[in-house]
């Protein structure tokens, strides 16, 4: 009896999830399809999953970070990416060209990106190796931080530096759970992610903010006086202010959003580009009637949950809708970019504008977007 029990929980929960994932509300602006005019520019070797982007101080680039724990950069047409920097200890024969999640925690898995313009540094968050740094050229990238407070870095995530300071700014996404369990962050109403402040001149490390439920995207906003936060379970950015003193201990909404938000970056003609993961509808209403006891499952069938991260990413290459959104200063939408269900980008990651081209990034997909303005 107690077996039968367990099963019609297992079947009932999983049936119940893959109902919510299969069906998604309307799209904002009338379900734009215009991202189906994207250009793609293929990763070879087997790697997969542009995550992020960053641009060096003299426009070169995108750089950016592939399963297989490498970054990448583009060169040019008839050159194509190239390996421009690997984490420190990179096991070369085992982790290159790989895309398999069970072997994310030897090789690294590098998400969010960016430049130090004034150094040259490209700081790199990389999911399970924790923050990281390389010098201009590239080469082996050397470890900056690995824990705060005692707390190991469990899911770096997102990176901001504050070209005037210097200071880097970073999320780790959950002090449960690895990237490769992402969903199960997100099902069982995890809010264990923080908000990190890392000083290279003293080399300290603080945290800004805690208690945060999957911290991902960030981006200073024009005036430098706040950092822009993508709260993926909860469907909204947040807005935290840098400026005062004391400085805040919380964040105040930006605004929500019809879907889960990965990065968010800067536009080059006013705003942010937000990109979306996979959009809310039925799939959000599910989990926040059933997050009270999804903690209780996931202790007894843990399995289960590994089985739908499974299912999530062959439904996002199948089904998956690409949408980025702009928003103003004050959190309004100025600008809807999707695919309306067709054409080859798939749950997207970042949008990234550099000179009347967008630049798409996607977990999921062996490919970066580029799509013309």
């Amino acid at each position: 009896m107690v077996f039968s029990n367990r099963l019609i929980i297992l079947t009932t929960t999983s049936l119940g999830i893959l109902s919510a994932l299969l069906v998604w509300d309307p799209l904002p602006g009338g379900g734009d399809d215009r991202l189906r005019e994207a250009d793609v520019l293929m990763i070879d070797g087997g790697a997969t999953g542009p995550e992020s982007f960053a641009f060096d101080a003299g426009g070169g680039g995108p750089y950016t970070g592939v399963s297989d724990g490498r970054i990448l950069r583009w060169g040019f047409e008839g050159v194509g990416w190239v390996e421009y920097a690997t984490p420190y200890g990179y096991l070369r024969e085992e982790c290159e060209g790989s895309h398999n999640p069970e072997k994310e925690h030897i090789c690294g898995r590098p998400l969010g990106l960016r430049f130090d313009e004034r150094t040259g540094d490209l700081y790199i968050a990389d999911a399970y190796l924790g923050l990281l740094v390389v010098g201009h050229g590239g080469g082996t990238a050397s470890p900056l931080v690995g824990e705060v407070g005692g707390v190991a870095l469990r899911f770096t995530n997102s990176v901001e530096v504050d070209q005037k300071t210097g200071v880097v700014y970073f999320t780790d996404s959950s002090r449960r759970f690895q990237r490769r369990n992402f969903i199960s962050s997100i099902i069982t109403g995890d809010d264990t992610g923080r908000l990190l402040k890392y000083d290279p001149k003293t080399g300290q490390t603080s945290v800004l903010l805690d208690g945060l439920a999957f911290p991902n995207g960030l981006s200073l906003t024009k005036d430098g006086s706040s950092l822009l936060i993508s709260e993926t379970t909860t469907c909204r950015v947040l807005k935290y202010s840098l400026s005062g003193d004391p400085p805040a201990t919380t964040p105040e909404v930006f605004t929500g959003l019809p879907g889960f938000p990965d990065n968010i970056r800067r536009s080059q003609r006013g705003g942010y580009w937000v990109a979306i993961h996979m959009k809310r509808g039925k799939l959000l209403r599910f989990l926040l009637s059933v997050m009270p006891w999804t903690w209780v499952v996931f202790e007894r069938f843990p399995n289960m949950f590994l089985r739908l991260q499974w299912f999530y990413s062959m439904l996002g290459r199948w089904r998956g809708h690409a949408l980025a959104l702009r928003l103003g200063e004050d959190g309004k939408v100025l600008e809807v970019l999707g695919s309306g269900g067709g054409g080859r980008l798939r749950v997207l990651s970042e949008v990234d504008e550099r000179n009347g081209t967008l630049w798409i990034g996607s977990v999921m997909v062996p490919f970066v977007g580029v799509y013309k303005l």
